[in-house]
């Protein structure tokens, strides 16, 4: 049997993804980011402090970034193979949080967006829905994908009553079925404005949970927080693989 050390830094051991959640009051379904069902593998959810929705989407706080590195840092100490978040616009921290640890940091959703691209060709373009549209600035999405190759289109959720309840104004109460039609219109409506959209981006960690509704009705590849999440944690714990030959 393997021997064992106590790894002074830990409370707890086994986690594989270190997960930075901001400082709100949201019902956190499966399939949403903060939910620890929606993961087949161990996460650790740690709360930045401060870093609430209105100084992240509103204010764009960067007062904030010591703080976020300051949690980053725990996580790693814990023992965590990469880092993520539950927010898109955690993308005003990335660079600071990746150059702060030695394990690989994915803030936000949005980082996909060079992957999709080279999926897709020149003609085509890739379709964003997100929390807020006023507020994933074009600086913001060029932090994420500096060197675009080819058209993004956003649409925002800001004005739908049944995502911006709970989501961004923090009621207590989420209709999912409700918020489900919501963003399954608001994708559908993109894509018949834009029908050169290749494949679709869910930057809100809540959203995850309507990502097949979304692809049901759209007929488009659908990735989100946890399509990046998954890829990630796949490189950090391979397997051996055994069959025959």
């Amino acid at each position: 049997m393997p021997i064992y050390k106590v790894r002074s830094t830990a409370e707890s051991y086994g986690h594989d993804i270190g997960i930075l959640l901001i400082d709100c009051r949201t019902p956190f379904i499966p399939g949403d980011v903060g939910n620890a069902s929606s993961y087949r593998y161990p996460v650790l959810f740690r709360t930045v402090p401060d870093v609430t929705l209105d100084r992240l989407i509103e204010q764009g706080d960067l007062s904030l970034t010591d703080k976020v590195i300051e949690t980053a840092r725990g996580l790693e100490a814990a023992g965590v193979t990469a880092i993520t978040s539950d927010c898109g616009y955690m993308m005003h921290f990335q660079e600071q949080v990746a150059g702060a640890v030695s394990i690989p940091v994915m803030l936000s959703s949005l980082l996909q967006l060079p992957f999709i691209s080279s999926l897709l060709g020149p003609d085509q373009a890739v379709g964003i829905v997100c929390a807020n549209r006023r507020r994933l600035t074009d600086d913001l999405l060029a932090k994420a994908n500096p060197n675009a190759r080819i058209p993004v289109h956003t649409a925002g959720l800001e004005n739908c009553t049944n995502f911006r309840g709970p989501i961004l104004d923090e009621t207590d109460t989420l209709d999912s079925d409700a918020i489900e039609a919501e963003v399954v219109k608001t994708a559908e409506a993109l894509c018949e404005e834009h029908p050169e959209i290749g494949a679709i981006l869910l930057e809100c960690s809540n959203l995850p949970p309507y990502a097949h509704a979304v692809q049901a009705r759209t007929g488009r590849p659908v990735f989100d927080f946890l399509t990046m999440t998954d890829y990630v944690r796949a490189a950090g714990r391979r397997h051996t693989y055994q069959g025959n030959y």
